[in-house]
């Protein structure tokens, strides 16, 4: 199929009126994407984060072909399936003991507008009616009207802001000011200037993903999680992202040693093949809405919950995860990103240089930086020109890639990236600056 006609769709994060070229992708498999010419990118960010064994993962489609021939949708309130009971269970096992609850949604958004739910329940149904939401600096946590809430306010939601609720944001722990964000967070738990404390805090674990994969410490992570504590401030840790092993654990918060009473999963809860999340929760928020009085149920769901196919294709991930040396090709991604992000880390063209596990990112230097650079479109079509998906967020460029990405794809990946430094001025000088 190719397009030869204007085509209806409206696609996300794109400003169709700059005519940009769309490829149209049709399969892929491992760390490349094909068209029907045969025409192959390296996909470099997952296709938005979610790949994490690779497209077409063998034993992941293997699971979804079976369980179509089985059963393909059931409803989920007040009925079950196997895959999901599965699932759950193992989710439950390799998660720790205190989080003993698992809620499923369909994509990332609605795991944090579920995570924000279940707080606001909480508290309400034990009789203390908290409602102020705590949120660090330059955080993503998705695009519906609560997840927008509790993320960074800028151009990418400033139409709805009407809709939007009042939040605490706690700065962001800046190298040589984590000090700072620690004593902001201790004084909001403690209620100092609204004379009451909130209902929760919810952070990415370690990286901030779409505010410019920003990286802070564990410590500040297990400081934060135990200033929490303390006050009674539910800690929700979204792992839609830095989840599945990015940050070179298989959670973000293991290697702080950080246990939240709320967690999100999606992206490569299913190895990226099928859109589905859960929110795990510790017992004393079911517990809260636990009763005979039908008015506490947790209202809340969605026609596609725990949807047997997506179930499937979850279990196979973990399956892969438990049987596969999955550790052993993060590990080894990880550093690999290391040796080549240090070739270009004294690069007077580039700042920040920063890697996480098999994250690596780096920005460069242009007078217009931000989220809007003139420099962003050209830079994504730079790259799709010489075969590699990458998406810089507005100036700052940045790999994560699939696990099987194989030495010589990130290579060339590395590469272009080397050669766009090459190509800026240019560019600029395209855009009407420099």
């Amino acid at each position: 199929m190719r397009l030869d006609h204007q085509s209806p769709i409206w696609h996300p994060f794109t400003q169709h009126g700059l005519g940009d070229r769309i490829p149209l992708i049709a399969r892929g498999e491992g760390a490349r994407l094909y068209d029907a010419q045969g025409n192959s990118w390296i996909d470099a960010i997952s296709s938005w984060w979610v790949t994490t064994h690779g497209h077409a993962h063998p034993r992941i489609m293997a699971a979804i072909r079976d369980q179509t021939e089985r059963l393909d949708q059931l409803i989920f309130a007040g009925w079950t399936h196997a895959p999901a009971e599965t699932l759950a269970a193992e989710l439950i096992r390799i998660t720790p003991d205190p989080l003993t609850r698992v809620f499923f949604s369909d994509s990332g958004s609605t795991s944090v507008e579920v995570a924000l739910k279940m707080a606001l329940g909480y508290w309400f149904h034990i009789g203390e009616p908290r409602s102020r939401i705590l949120v660090l600096e330059h955080s993503y946590h998705g695009d519906t009207i609560g997840t927008m809430s509790v993320g960074e306010r800028g151009v990418y939601n400033r139409a709805w802001q009407p809709l939007l609720f009042d939040v605490g944001t706690i700065p962001f722990p800046r190298e040589g000011m984590e000090q700072a964000t620690l004593d902001a967070l201790e004084a909001a738990c403690a209620g100092r200037e609204t004379g009451s404390a909130p209902a929760a805090f919810i952070v990415e674990p370690l990286i901030l993903g779409a505010g410019g994969m920003l990286i802070y410490p564990a410590w500040v992570l297990a400081e934060m999680r135990a200033i929490c504590a303390r006050h009674g401030v539910l800690f929700i840790a979204d792992e839609v992202m830095t989840g599945w092993g990015r940050t070179g654990t298989r959670f973000a918060c293991d290697s702080a040693g950080v246990i939240p009473d709320i967690v999100c999963l999606s992206k490569g809860l299913t190895g990226g093949a099928m859109p589905l999340a859960v929110t795990l929760c510790i017992e004393p928020i079911y517990q809260a809405h636990y009763s005979t009085d039908r008015a506490r149920t947790f209202y809340h769901s969605s026609s596609y919950t725990a949807n047997p196919i997506a179930c499937a294709a979850a279990n196979a991930n973990l399956e892969i995860w438990r049987d596969e040396p999955v550790q052993q090709r993060i590990d080894t991604l990880a550093d690999a990103q290391a040796a080549h992000l240090a070739m270009l880390s004294h690069d007077p063209r580039i700042a920040n240089p920063r890697r996480l596990g098999t994250i690596a990112a780096l920005d460069i230097v242009v007078s217009d930086g931000g989220y809007l650079s003139n420099l962003n479109p050209r830079l994504i079509a730079f790259y799709r020109d010489r075969g590699v998906l990458l998406r810089p967020l507005g100036n700052s460029v940045y790999l994560m890639p699939p696990y099987c990405i194989a030495p010589d794809e990130l290579a060339a990946v590395w590469a272009a990236i080397a050669a766009s430094l090459d190509a800026v001025e240019d560019m600029q000088e395209a855009a009407g600056f420099g």
